[in-house]
């Protein structure tokens, strides 16, 4: 018989987890019925809207993407009135993402609150590495499975981008480019993309330009910093970028950053892009930190010390001054989509899903 399960998901239509989670059901379709809701933007009134979607479907299964607290709240609440089990993925410790962003008092209390919940109710937790698996074990929460970030290998493949670099004025240099949001840290004074700027410091007169494909309350800070650097003239900021045409973009860089933090936010990460830049065949600079450490190979990792590191954009710098006269070295990238096949497909991932789904069914009715 077919089970049917349903995603709720702490995101928007489109969004990055929305996009995981169709990718999901797609491939577990042929055996169960998914039902995937989507979160929009009113989270409060969300959670009403999960629960009535959920009560009319009477899922056997709630499977959450993200902590957030409308899908957490509205899947838990299903679990105590029907009895059926709950799972809850998440890519972040989340108590330590509140605190990284300087969350207030409240918001980061009711943050701890809403994590603890999550552990002791949930059936099973899903992690997107083993380092975060490895933290919660130690911790006591041992309901723990990976089930890591994923990639559609046949849509994120090698291809040629010279029309858009040549668009974008990028032809006849080696290209650096970061995909993601620049969300701001105001405890870190920091956001993704930084570090790619405070780098270009120290390539002023090197054939090298940056590419910043994202959106986010940051952007306007990273450019306001590219200016003060003198470096404006150096970075290409693209903006966000229609899913689709994203493997287009990541193929116009030479190499990929994958920064992050030296501490457990960066630790338990994988970043759903990091996938994307592997089966795309790029090569990557990444801080020896978290899930990069574990995947790439040892002349992809650059040391970060601490939190915030103010040497290591001189030391990315380095890396990418080699590159620029190693370019052969480039070549190397190509062999990280047999990583990303091994490990982060989503025909893989699906499965790893399907085979939960089961023992946890099994679980529940004493098989």
């Amino acid at each position: 018989m077919r089970r049917t399960v349903a995603f709720v998901v702490n995101d928007e239509p489109g969004g990055a987890l929305a996009r995981r989670a169709e990718s999901l059901a797609d491939r577990l379709r042929p055996d169960s019925s998914i039902i995937v809701l989507c979160r929009g933007r009113r989270k409060v009134l969300a959670i009403l809207r999960f629960i009535v979607n959920l009560a009319d479907a009477r899922p056997e299964i709630v499977y959450v993407f993200d902590m957030g607290y409308s899908g957490v709240l509205a899947g838990v609440f299903y679990k105590l009135v029907s009895r059926r089990p709950l799972i809850i993925e998440t890519g972040d410790v989340i108590s330590a993402l509140a605190r990284s962003l300087g969350r207030t008092a409240v918001g980061l209390w009711l943050t701890e609150r809403l994590e603890s919940l999550a552990f002791a109710v949930a059936d099973r937790i899903v992690v997107r590495s083993t380092t975060f698996q490895d933290v919660l074990k130690e911790r006591g929460v041992e309901n723990v499975v990976v089930i890591p970030d994923g990639v559609d290998t046949q849509i994120f493949t090698p291809r040629q981008a010279g029309c858009l670099r040549a668009d974008l004025g990028l032809n006849d240099a080696l290209v650096v480019g970061v995909v993601g949001t620049c969300r701001w840290s105001p405890t870190l004074n920091w956001c993704y993309g930084m570090e790619l700027v405070e780098a270009m410091r120290w390539l002023i007169g090197e054939p090298v330009k940056g590419l910043i494909v994202g959106d986010g309350d940051g952007l306007p800070l990273l450019k306001k910093r590219a200016r003060e650097l003198g470096v404006a003239d150096r970075l290409v900021f693209v903006g966000r970028v229609p899913y689709e045409e994203l493997p287009e973009y990541i193929n116009a860089m030479d190499v990929c950053l994958s920064t992050q933090t030296n501490d457990l936010v960066g630790h338990v990460r994988t970043t759903g892009k990091l996938p994307l830049y592997l089966a795309c065949g790029r090569f990557v600079l990444a801080t020896r930190v978290g899930e990069a450490a574990r995947v790439l190979p040892e002349g992809m990792l650059v040391p970060c010390q601490g939190v915030i590191d103010p040497d290591y954009p001189r030391r990315l710098a380095e890396r990418i001054r080699e590159l620029l006269h190693q370019r052969e070295l480039l070549a190397e990238g190509m062999r990280l989509r047999q990583i990303a096949r091994e490990m982060f497909d989503y025909d893989l991932l699906a499965r790893q899903l399907k085979a939960l789904l089961v023992e946890v069914v099994r679980t529940k009715h004493g098989e």
